[in-house]
């Protein structure tokens, strides 16, 4: 298999400086145990958190109810520099313990009433989506999901079944089981053209694809830690400020109110995305993340991004001198940061790979996904193992 040809607004793939990389890989102990190219499904997480690990025990045996104050400020921290990352302004995104329940306290926001009762989503979501959508049937929501049962997205079906009818428009940036990226200015402009919003899933690309929510547009984004954020437990939710001030989710706790933290009363909604907050939050796993999420910003997604490119590109490679089927799209411009292959017995085989200290997920398809801090030379021992393993 040739080297795929690159998109014109896409950059030469390219890794890290050297020096840079050692440095950024002494960070991530779990390097040092096994080549690790799982982080499309659980990123590794750097060292420093230990230190925070350590300092919130020290706060947990002691009394501790003035340390909250210290603890919302890390909580908002974290959430600002998640904006900063996918292009949004401070206050615009919450976090919580996982998307699902930012998902449902986004889709308690609206009233599913006819003529607009639609809410569209792939044949490519996670089981999230569609299981919280079905939920939502006894308050009036109709799903519709489209697809054709491929392993890329069907754009021209995806327009077509967006209408005057539909109210959400529901996709992942880049579904789970390809990799497969999904054209998102395109998709913006079709549901605004017909007054609908659009959700994004972008849980299997922030960290690792450039995202810029101001510039696309987009309505909502949910994502999450730990992937390749290099976090844990921890989900996030912006939504657009303008839209933002205009909704009140039936799904709500008490931090969500606009003198929540002063212990009265609230009389409405907090101003900006904490209204899309629920109770009281567990602040741990914000603080354990912004490690990775610090380590991150210092790259910089676009590099970040050309570095991925490198990598995928020779399993690409790899894969198609060994005769492996890819299931992913091969240009750069419509793929993630994962390679999926379709070989005999893959889970299996992952199972095989895994004994051999070479880590790898299962999804239907065998998932391969080089981060940051991975290198060229794992990707090759990593590929002479599949190949070896496809051959017993």
């Amino acid at each position: 298999m040739s080297a795929p040809e690159l998109a014109p607004d896409i950059e030469t793939p390219r890794c890290l400086d050297p020096a840079a990389h050692t440095a950024l890989r002494a960070e991530f102990p779990l390097l040092e145990t096994c080549v690790y190219l799982n982080n499309n499904s659980t990123g590794a997480v750097p060292r420093a958190a230990e230190r925070v690990l350590t300092d919130y025990w020290d706060t947990l045996r002691t009394w501790r109810d003035d340390v909250w104050q210290g603890w919302h400020v890390g909580l908002d921290r974290y959430a600002d520099s998640v904006a900063a990352l996918i292009g949004a302004p401070p206050g615009s995104v919450i976090t919580d313990a996982n998307l699902s329940t930012l998902l449902a306290r986004v889709a308690s926001c609206f009233d599913y009433r006819p003529p607009r009762d639609r809410v569209v989503t792939t044949d490519l979501e996670f089981p999230t989506v569609p299981f919280i959508f079905d939920a939502f049937r006894r308050y009036g929501a109709r799903p519709v999901v489209v697809g054709s049962g491929g392993p890329d997205f069907d754009l021209d079906a995806l327009d077509a079944g967006i209408d005057e009818r539909t109210l959400l428009v529901c996709v992942p940036h880049a579904s789970f089981t390809s990799g497969a990226t999904i054209d998102l200015p395109r998709l913006v402009d079709r549901a605004h053209q017909v007054g609908a919003l659009v959700v994004v899933d972008a849980f299997q690309t922030v960290g690792t694809v450039p995202l810029d929510v101001t510039a696309l547009g987009v309505d909502v984004v949910l994502g999450g830690a730990h992937k390749w954020l290099c976090g844990v437990g921890t989900a996030f939710l912006y939504v657009r400020p303008e839209l933002a001030a205009t909704l009140e989710p039936a799904a709500t706790g008490w931090q969500a109110g606009d003198r929540a933290l002063t212990f009265r009363r609230s009389t409405g909604w907090a101003a900006d995305a904490q209204r899309f907050a629920g109770g009281t939050p567990y602040p741990l796993t914000s603080l354990v993340s912004q490690v990775g999420l610090d380590l991150l910003a210092g790259v910089g997604v676009p590099a970040i991004r050309r570095h991925s490119l490198a990598l995928t590109g020779r399993v690409l490679e790899l894969a198609g001198a060994a005769g492996i089927k890819v299931v992913s799209p091969v240009e750069p411009h419509r793929r993630g940061g994962v390679v999926c292959l379709d070989v005999p017995d893959g889970e299996a085989v992952k199972r095989r790979l895994a004994d051999r200290n070479m880590i790898c997920s299962w999804r239907g398809w065998l998932r391969v996904g080089p981060h940051v801090y991975n290198t060229l030379d794992e990707v090759e021992v990593f590929m002479a193992a599949l190949t070896e393993e496809l051959r017993r």
